[in-house]
């Protein structure tokens, strides 16, 4: 039923009907900042959001009227990571916590319960408890988790295929630093960890629609893809994950998070991007046929 479904985890917009194989994804855009993690943290209510995909649900808001379903975090990154597995537990910042195996994300701060934001800051004064980082993964990543499983499964069984397209962001200054010398930095990341998560027509066709907007995109590096890739991708059972990070300077302020003055402009350029992305019924690259009922309005 098309609509909006909410939850404290998540908000999900669901198409009328849904017309494509597409199920979009934005685990890291949440914003709701409750008074209890506030007073947790040591960093202000703006520092705290340096970490957050801003306004990526606003770009990739039109899937739904395209026929895709568009999945939204409520919960901010900074609080509980999405992408994160749920036995990614820091010990440095969760009391009890066992000391993993070397795991560079728990290593550099960015487990599932994450102990700095973007830049190394920390969130934390000192450690929160085991059964409040349990009470997270109860209540904000098993819900969404389980949501977004079942949109791979319904969509999966409705089209045969179901292609997750994972939408992030990316902090201008990261990706410059990891530009070639003397090229210029690519300003869309796809990740399908190597082809594990994705077919090659799935990619080539997602990185099309971006290099016919004049969008510069770079495949795998620096970026791979992360948890849901990893987890969601089984291009041999025809479900298929690209995650796709875009260079926020296209569209805001990142000191002030803000969006620019174009905002509106981009906003289009990733309408067009997406209707490109979604206007085939498989990913062999079909077009629809416009008198079929699974033709998008």
């Amino acid at each position: 039923m098309p609509g909006i479904i909410s939850h404290p985890s998540f908000e999900l917009h669901l198409p009328a009907p849904q017309t494509s194989p597409y199920v979009f994804s934005s685990p890291h855009s949440g914003r709701e900042y409750l008074p209890t993690f506030l007073s947790q943290t040591r960093l202000d209510a703006h520092m705290i959001r340096s970490s957050e995909d801003a306004f990526i649900d606003q770009l990739f808001d039109c899937a739904p009227k395209m026929g895709a379903p568009l999945l939204l975090a409520r919960a901010p990154r900074a609080y509980i990571d999405l992408n994160r597995g749920p036995d990614e537990l820091d010990p440095a910042v969760i009391e009890g916590a066992e000391r993993p195996a070397h795991n560079p994300r728990i290593s550099s701060g960015l487990g599932v319960i994450p102990r700095v934001v973007s830049g190394g800051r920390a969130i934390y004064t000192g450690k929160i408890s085991r059964a409040e980082a349990e009470g997270r993964l109860r209540d904000c990543w098993h819900p969404w988790h389980d949501r977004l499983r079942g949109l791979i499964n319904d969509t999966h069984s409705q089209f045969g295929e179901a292609i997750l397209i994972d939408c992030h962001s990316m902090p201008h200054e990261a990706i410059e630093l990891q530009a070639n010398k003397g090229m210029p930095a690519p300003q869309i990341v796809l990740g399908d960890r190597f082809g594990a998560a994705a077919s090659r027509a799935v990619v080539d066709r997602v990185a099309a629609a971006f290099e016919t907007a004049g969008l510069r995109v770079s495949r795998n590096m620096p970026f791979a893809g992360a948890y849901i890739t990893q987890a969601y991708g089984r291009p041999s059972r025809q479900v298929h994950a690209v995650q796709i990070e875009i260079d926020r300077r296209l569209y805001m302020d990142e000191a002030r998070i803000e969006p620019h003055a174009d905002f509106p402009g981009f906003r289009n350029l990733i309408n067009g991007v997406i209707a490109e992305i979604i206007g085939t019924n498989s990913a062999s690259g079909m077009p629809l046929d416009t008198d079929s009922p699974l033709a998008a309005e």
